[in-house]
């Protein structure tokens, strides 16, 4: 199924001049998962390889599972993952190249799930150390190395029945887990960056040798943190929101200069971020949800900590759109959003949203 199902117009509001012209919701369209399909994360390693993730028959107990999907630059297809197992939920994709992809998530024998494979098919990889009631959400691969993190019961007696974050690291064919300082939770990492919450502020760690220490960060009650895009040493953005109450939740955006964290300023939106990608230059977009315009595709677009929103159109039978991940096609100018519609009657269909330039731009312009 190639990507011309729909072509939907796109309006922003207040935004730089300069994006006016160059850039627009171009299509939407679908993996076309089973009945009751969401996509979790995606990741673009060229613009005729790319990965997504997510779960089918969300609300089916017994036909619920998770699904690896890859795109030639056609179509879409699934990717078989040989394990009698199966997973649940998937969660998030890494790769350190073609051939050496990875998937996270949740498996159905309760404990934390990871694949490894490339375009002929996946193999459940068991971690040493994780345990009934770990959590897995975010991963990040390079030669070597990958990386997940999430949630679990601290493995330090002292701390009870604490919950912490987890990273836990794969290299050499050995495996290591290791917990946060704090309390808490983490949802992605990327580049020696993770980020979470402790469950009444945000959490980011980096990682210093063999040992992940904890940044300082603005100090934001009720913030937390689901993505990370990191550029360079010098250059990253993380993306989430501040809880206020169960339907008072305001965005959050924090930006690493190279010696601190510091919050952006946004558009007024009480939208919920999700997912974070860039170009690798200081341009950044952000994928989320805008229950005020739930029915229309949401995004921010950030350059030098500059944030403009841009809304896809609407479009027959949706009620509501929620972009989960967000992945950049370099060498498109492009990107692509991954998540769920709901219909009228609570039912889910997957979407694969189209972002990028009016006119063709040149090679990572």
């Amino acid at each position: 199924m190639a990507l011309s199902q729909v072509t939907l117009a796109a309006h922003a509001d207040p935004r730089p001049a300069s994006m006016d012209s160059i850039e627009a919701w171009q299509q939407s369209t679908s993996v076309r998962l089973d009945a009751d399909g969401s996509l979790s994360d995606v990741l673009a390693l060229a613009s005729g390889d790319v990965w997504a993730v997510g779960q089918q028959e969300i609300w089916d107990v017994w036909k619920n599972r998770g699904t690896i999907r890859h795109w030639n630059g056609d179509s879409w297809s699934e990717v078989p993952v040989r394990d009698a197992t199966t997973a649940g939920n998937l969660r998030g994709i890494a790769a350190a190249s073609p051939n050496d992809v990875w998937a996270v998530g949740d498996g159905r024998d309760g404990l934390p799930y990871l694949a490894h494979g490339g375009i002929t098919g996946f193999d459940r990889v068991r971690a040493d150390g994780l345990r009934a009631g770990d959590w897995l959400g975010g991963i990040s691969a390079e030669p070597g190395r990958v990386v997940a993190v999430g949630s679990g019961t601290s493995r330090d007696p002292a701390k009870g029945n604490a919950v912490a974050g987890l990273i836990v690291t794969g290299q050499n064919g050995r495996w290591t887990v290791q917990e946060t300082a704090d309390q808490g939770a983490l949802y992605a990492v990327s580049a020696g960056f993770a980020v979470g919450d402790t469950g009444t502020r945000p959490l980011i760690v980096h990682r210093s040798g063999d040992a992940w220490k904890t940044m300082k960060v603005p100090d934001i009650p009720g913030g937390y943190l689901r993505d990370v895009q990191v550029d360079s040493a010098k250059r990253a953005l993380a993306v989430g929101g501040v809880y206020h109450g169960p339907d008072d939740v305001e965005p959050l955006v924090l930006s690493w200069n190279g010696k601190r964290w510091q919050r952006i300023e946004l558009p007024g939106t009480d939208s919920r971020l999700y997912g974070v990608t860039g170009d690798g230059k200081g341009r950044y977009w952000i994928s989320g949800y805008d229950p005020s315009h739930a029915a229309k595709p949401f995004m921010l677009r950030c350059e030098k900590d500059d944030c403009a929103i841009i809304r896809g159109g609407a479009a027959r039978g949706r009620n509501s759109v929620r972009l989960q991940a967000v992945t950049y096609l370099a060498g498109k100018g492009a990107v692509w959003a991954v998540g769920h519609a709901v219909d009228a009657t609570d039912r889910y269909t997957d979407v694969v949203e189209s972002f990028g330039p009016r006119e063709p731009l040149p090679a990572d312009s």
